[in-house]
């Protein structure tokens, strides 16, 4: 452990994990917010729109809750609207852009299926604002889950270009999924608050249930072994960030004293 980390507080460690949290779901909520209008139905069209506002609901309870821990007298809007790329502690996966509707189906089957396990840990907190927010969530995590994973069977044991596509989405989106189960210092200090929760543990269920689905709607499953990429908890991320942020926070900054409320 690095000088720097063995000075973090459980207070800083709790704001950094809550922002982690947020950002993940805040940044994939924008991602299917971008489907408004452009489902190939109806009902799809409306359903990825509410699991949209689900993520970006549970993202403002989290951010809510950081700049409390914080007690710096920041809104949360600020965490939102007033920090560049860097400063974002998302997952790459969740900023990759939309793609077609087979690649959002299979991004949105990984992150689900993984906060699914992650939220049944979470609820267990030693924290009753955190925890109560976790089980609220889980919740609509539940419903996210079982939603991708039937779109995943219907489209990989559909039509052959169906089967094609959302192939080649977990083809292309595989690189990315490593990073799901990283973990750092951060994670280390509230896991021994009884604050965070310790991914690897999950991490074979995971990887079964993913694979079991995969298997079922007829799908090769890509090698877990191969290169995985990292750095997004430490703010690396890809060239999609910067150009989804521009978008989002454009009308915000360019009246940054203006009255939202």
């Amino acid at each position: 452990m690095s000088t720097a980390t063995k000075e973090l507080t459980k207070q800083e460690a709790l704001f950094e994990y809550l922002v982690r949290l947020a950002d993940d779901r805040l940044i994939l909520g924008h991602r299917l917010s971008e489907w408004c209008g452009h489902g190939p139905i109806l009902e799809e069209d409306i359903a990825l729109a509410n699991i949209a506002l689900d993520y970006i609901g549970h993202a403002a309870n989290l951010y809510e809750y950081a700049v409390e821990i914080e007690g710096e007298g920041r809104h949360r809007d600020d965490l939102v609207y007033f920090r560049n790329d860097p400063e974002y502690k998302n997952l790459k996966l969740v900023e990759l852009p939309k793609g077609d509707f087979g690649y959002t189906i299979a991004r949105q089957f990984l992150f689900s299926s993984y906060s699914y396990y992650l939220y049944q840990l979470l609820s267990n907190v030693e924290d009753e604002q955190f925890c109560g927010m976790v089980e609220k969530h889980f919740k609509e995590v539940k419903y996210h889950l079982r939603h991708s994973r039937e779109w995943v069977l219907r489209l990989g044991d559909g039509t052959e270009e169906s089967h094609e596509r959302i192939q080649d989405a977990f083809d292309d989106i595989w690189t990315y999924v490593g990073e799901l189960f990283h973990q750092d210092d951060i994670d280390e200090v509230l896991q021994n608050e009884g604050l965070a929760a310790d991914t690897v543990s999950f991490k074979s269920d995971w990887k079964d249930l993913v694979s079991d689905t995969l298997n079922e709607a007829t799908l090769d499953v890509p090698d877990w072994d191969q290169f995985m990429v990292e750095g997004s908890r430490q703010g690396l991320h890809t060239e999609h960030l910067g150009h989804l942020l521009a978008e989002m926070q454009h009308l915000r900054r360019s009246y940054p004293d203006a009255d939202w409320e």
